[in-house]
């Protein structure tokens, strides 16, 4: 389970780095506009990507 996780992280970072290397003023620009959300928009928005890959985990590993 260990080498599992770490690998998921490794392509976490390998799809973040991909994003800054492909796009850079894009992502530059979606952070300015996460920038202006409240926290609560922002609580909401990271609750929705959790349950979204825990769900896309389950489909992944159970279908």
């Amino acid at each position: 389970m260990t080498v599992e996780l770490l690998s998921a992280l490794c392509l976490v970072a390998v799809l973040e780095g991909l994003f800054l290397f492909v796009a850079p003023r894009g992502w530059r620009q979606a952070i300015e506009q996460l920038h202006q959300l409240s926290d609560l928009s922002l609580r909401l928005l990271g609750g929705v990507f959790i349950a979204i890959g825990l769900i896309s985990l389950f489909l992944v590993r159970h279908v």
